[in-house]
């Protein structure tokens, strides 16, 4: 398998063990699917969370920054939801369950990266400026997974829902969608300021 999953930092996973333990927090949870599985739950395939930033700056390359570590909840045969952890100054802390398209979407993204050649880790990058979601496929999968920037030779797999124009599910090497992602914003952002 050419995907090496980096192990989430234990205090995480602690975290999501102890939010799925909890009735609590699984009853007031938004998440109908969770609510409703039948036998035990468990947290699988952690994957770090990066944010990218300020793609549009002139000032320097954009950054991406890790936010937190999202594990999909497994129940039987299938994820019903997913788990957000943050990093506080107090160590990790459980954020919140959710489900919705971007459970499937990162499954069906994982499987489909199993078929590539190269080994890859795998990574979370939001692009919160455009409401976009990617799994990145990150070149040097023995890198921490907590720190580094997309590679131009690395891979980014939009998730769906994707923003208008750009299509899910389909691999791009971070050289070739970047300046689009840059391009789609500038126009906004001028046309902001001019307003």
């Amino acid at each position: 398998m050419p995907l090496h999953v980096p192990p989430a930092p234990a205090p995480a996973l602690r975290t999501v063990l102890t939010a799925l333990g909890s009735p609590t927090a699984v009853r007031e949870a938004r998440t109908p699917s969770l609510r409703a599985a039948q036998g035990p739950a468990s947290p699988e395939l952690p994957l770090p969370v990066h944010v990218l930033d300020h793609i549009t700056e002139t000032t320097g390359p954009s950054r991406a920054r890790l936010t937190g570590w999202r594990f999909l909840i497994r129940c039987g045969e299938r994820a019903v939801a997913a788990a957000d952890t943050m990093l506080t100054p107090d160590g990790w802390a459980f954020s919140h369950f959710f489900e919705g398209p971007y459970i499937a979407s990162t499954e069906r993204a994982l499987r489909q990266a199993e078929s590539l050649t190269k080994h890859y880790q795998p990574r979370l990058l939001s692009v919160p400026e455009l409401y976009m979601l990617t799994l990145w496929l990150h070149g040097d999968h023995t890198a921490d997974p907590a720190t580094g920037h997309p590679a131009a030779d690395d891979i980014l797999v939009p998730l769906a829902p994707a923003p208008p124009g750009i299509a899910a599910h389909r691999p791009h090497r971070v050289a070739e969608l970047l300046p689009v992602l840059t391009h789609r914003l500038t126009p906004a952002r001028a046309t902001t300021l001019l307003a």
